[in-house]
Order: structure tokens, then C-alpha cells, then sequence
């Protein structure tokens, strides 16, 4: 049950992402309300992403890397929660 809760809370915050990331390409929807909402939820982390991959002229590719690492720390903590409880 705990195991299925965080892998939907993850599973949510990738679409989250995945959201922002669209929104990037609508300015006026960025600058809404629901999208500074969804800014400050998913800046921070991909934040840490944007300090060691700097953008590639037009292009942040940091996005990509913060979807992959959050997959392999969704990996992490299942598995962890997995051994923990059986």
C-alpha cells in the first residue's frame, strides 16, 4: 500500500515536469497563476540539474536528466521500501 502511494506520488511529479516543461513554450501559461503554482514545485529540483548542465544555446536539456535521475530515485526508494517491508 505505502509502496504504491509513493510510486503515484512520483509517478505525478513526473507529469509535473513533463508539464512545466510544455508550459516553457507558452509564456503567457507559464506567467498564469497555475503555472507559477507548478513553478514553485518543480524549479527547485530541476534547479540542481540547470547548475551542472548549463543550456546548449536555445535548448535546456536539464529537464531530461532530472526525468531520468528522478526515475532511478523512484527505483531507489521502492526497492529500499520493498526490502523494508517484506
Amino acid at each position: 500500500m505505502l509502496i504504491n502511494v509513493i510510486n503515484i506520488a512520483f509517478e505525478i511529479y513526473f507529469y509535473v515536469i513533463i508539464a512545466y516543461v510544455l508550459m516553457s513554450w507558452l509564456p503567457a501559461l507559464q506567467g498564469s497563476t497555475f503555472g507559477q503554482v507548478i513553478g514553485k514545485i518543480v524549479e527547485p529540483y530541476l534547479e540542481i540539474f540547470r547548475k551542472i548542465i548549463p543550456p546548449i544555446g536555445m535548448i535546456d536539456i536539464s529537464p531530461i536528466v532530472a526525468i531520468i535521475a528522478l526515475n532511478f530515485i523512484q527505483l531507489g526508494v521502492i526497492k529500499v521500501l520493498f526490502y523494508l517491508m517484506y
